[in-house]
């Protein structure tokens, strides 16, 4: 019989068996739920179960970040709700406006999350959080309602899929790049309910960082979760929770649905051209390709380290005329991190526009949504018609260098030539 992948062990520990296998039902016991704004979505069929209390309000987590500032009052009514369910159930881990973030990086900078966690999102992009090696996925509302009542979720055991990466990039590439590439290869749906575990020497050369970037853009190959082992990285990263750390690792026997091998030796910057995350080409086939909108946020790539590259480029530069340049940062941890270090000054300078920590942009709610004609590059996960606005805006997806090098030429442009 074949060993077992990290997806099967956590599942089979939080079902209290020995062991699962792919395509088996399971009724886990979940040791993390956290939620935005789909809490207020939840309630509703929370409320129709009958129960009148959460299960367990220490192992909840919510903050606001689709809609921060609230737009409208429809939406400042819809936080009054969350805040006052979250004060009424005892959950003592909500992060109101202020102490916010979009609510991946809050997880993950706060320490909440740990390996061989069963961790429960309500949000598509929940599959981030696995860079520490926990199972993280996201869930509806129903399902949402359905944990906070009972602490339990039946899952479908997943297939795991191994992306094996090695080689040395070329300069101004990261992960962003990778996992561009990489979904270019398999297709938005090439890894539909699969969890996907990344191994190889690129991989474990990345610091937590980018590992984020590409355990959420797993959410645009279809997958389920998408995990990397826990090593010495991320030991380092958690060290501040003062929890035990016990990484999960795959057998040598594990049984794979698929590999794929991918060598980035050398790999230059790449695009996801409209109007799909697969749409893959290197930068010097869009290169010359006006823009009108330069975005840099999103729980995909807005943590400081990124704040940092287009701080580097914008310094005694400026943001094209005509062109519109927005950085948001992941939460508000990040955004006192910019302050200090004087970055937000250089957006200023460069003419760059700098938000509060939201999710706003990505998904064309609010804070930057795009026009019809409007042509946008952008640090997000996503580009389908609509998703930023407009169904004729064009998005193009890459990295923090790239954004920054179009924003300041105007046009897309290979960042290793400014």
């Amino acid at each position: 019989m074949p060993g077992l992948t990290i997806s099967e062990k956590i599942l089979a520990r939080a079902s209290h068996a020995e062991v699962v296998r792919p395509g088996q039902i399971i009724d886990g016991e979940v040791d993390l739920l956290y939620m935005h704004e789909m809490l207020a979505m939840a309630l509703l069929p929370f409320n129709e179960i009958g129960t009148t209390a959460v299960w367990d309000p220490n192992k909840i987590v919510v903050t606001l970040d689709h809609w921060v500032p609230p737009p409208t009052p429809e939406i400042a009514k819809m936080h009054q709700t969350i805040r006052d369910f979250c004060h009424k159930q005892g959950i003592q881990r909500f992060h109101d406006v202020g102490d916010h973030g979009i609510v991946h990086q809050l997880i993950a900078e706060r320490g909440y999350a740990h390996p061989g966690e069963l961790i429960i999102g309500s949000d598509s992009h929940t599959n981030m959080v696995g860079a520490v090696g926990a199972f993280a996925a996201g869930i509806g509302a129903t399902d949402t309602a359905a944990v906070m009542a009972s602490g339990r979720l039946w899952l479908r055991v997943p297939e795991t899929l191994r992306v094996d990466i090695r080689g040395t990039l070329s300069e101004r590439t990261t992960a962003k790049d990778v996992i561009l590439k990489v979904i270019g290869t398999t297709g938005d749906d090439g890894a539909r309910y699969a969890a996907v575990e990344f191994t190889g020497s690129t991989v474990k050369g990345f610091p937590m960082n980018e590992r984020f970037v590409l355990c959420n853009m797993t959410t645009e190959m279809g997958a389920k979760v998408g995990l990397i082992e826990a090593d010495q990285v991320t030991k380092q990263y958690l060290a501040h929770t003062g929890r035990p750390f016990h990484p999960i690792a795959s057998d040598e026997d594990a049984a794979f649905s698929k590999t794929f091998s991918f060598e980035v030796d050398g790999m230059g910057p790449q695009v996801a051209c409209p109007s799909n995350p697969a749409n893959l080409k290197p930068v010097e086939d869009v290169e010359g390709t006006k823009i009108d909108v330069a975005f840099l946020g999103s729980c995909t790539n807005a943590r400081i380290e990124d704040l940092r590259i287009a701080a580097g480029l914008l310094k005694g530069e400026r943001v094209a005329r005509g062109v519109r340049f927005q950085i948001t940062p992941a939460s508000q941890i990040i955004y006192r991190q910019a302050l200090k270090e004087g970055l937000i000054e250089i957006f200023m300078d460069a003419g760059a526009t700098f938000t509060s920590s939201t999710c706003g942009p990505c998904f064309g709610g609010h804070l930057g949504t795009l026009a019809g004609d409007e042509v946008c590059i952008s640090s997000t996960n996503r580009n389908y018609p609509g998703r930023m606005g407009s169904p004729q805006a064009q998005v193009y997806l890459a990295s923090p260098w790239t954004v920054t090098a179009s924003a300041i030429h105007g046009e897309i442009t290979d960042p290793r030539k400014v």
